[in-house]
């Protein structure tokens, strides 16, 4: 049985995960956030002391949501491509899932915001290090074509995951063509858009045979 510290910590930070998105780490207001939650304020200071230590465990609650899920399917039986594949899809879903959130970490970045940079900063190097180990293992099995490592690992996370960030962001502000927002979630963002980017960003990437070498056109011969 929860004790009652524990459901008004989760309250709070439930609510903290719906207004994020509109207020970023400056507009964020704590009474606003007590009122959501139902909780008294003098119980937000009791429990989080200030908004900063708040804003610390509410990103990373949600980020070691993503990194369990991305470390499950990284680590699974079988060969490092059909890992990375299930990897990079469980990558996007979550930025599908969390678009929103993840636009406003970006917005608070560029904006200087010390939280949001500590929040990056520390946490960046755990996931882009376990799919760059995971890439090179599918390298070293021979199932990657050579290329730099880092314009694979850059290839694939443009692929997959800023089309569910910024893009989505177009659409979501609705600055997008009507056509495109008509069309965007049941062609990007759907679990089938998602599976159909994976594999064809894989295919890519995948070691196949070698090109023929291109051959150069004749020079005519003036008469």
């Amino acid at each position: 049985m929860n004790r009652p510290s524990n459901r008004l910590d989760a309250a709070l930070l439930a609510s903290g995960r719906e207004l994020f998105p509109s207020t970023g780490c400056a507009g964020l207001s704590l009474r606003v956030l007590a009122e959501h939650a139902g909780v008294n304020a003098g119980m937000f200071h009791y429990h989080f002391k200030s908004k900063d230590n708040f804003l610390r465990t509410l990103l990373q609650q949600l980020y070691e949501e993503m990194y369990a899920g991305l470390q499950l399917d990284a680590g699974h039986d079988g060969p490092a491509f059909d890992r990375l594949g299930a990897a990079l899809t469980s990558l996007a879903r979550f930025a599908r899932d969390h678009r929103r959130v993840l636009a406003r970490i970006w917005m608070d970045v560029l904006a200087g915001e010390a939280v949001a940079l500590e929040f990056v900063r520390d946490n960046a190097p755990r996931h882009l290090g376990l799919l760059a180990e995971l890439v090179e293992r599918c390298r070293a099995e021979g199932a990657l074509r050579e290329l730099p490592p880092v314009q694979r690992l850059v290839f694939l996370l443009g692929a997959l995951v800023l089309p569910m960030v910024f893009a989505a962001g177009l659409v979501d502000a609705g600055v997008a063509p009507l056509r495109l927002r008509r069309d965007f979630d049941a062609q990007v963002m759907s679990d089938a858009a998602i599976a159909q980017r994976v594999a064809l960003a894989l295919a890519a990437l995948r070691a196949g045979p070698a090109p023929p070498p291109r051959r150069r056109p004749r020079q005519r011969v003036e008469a």
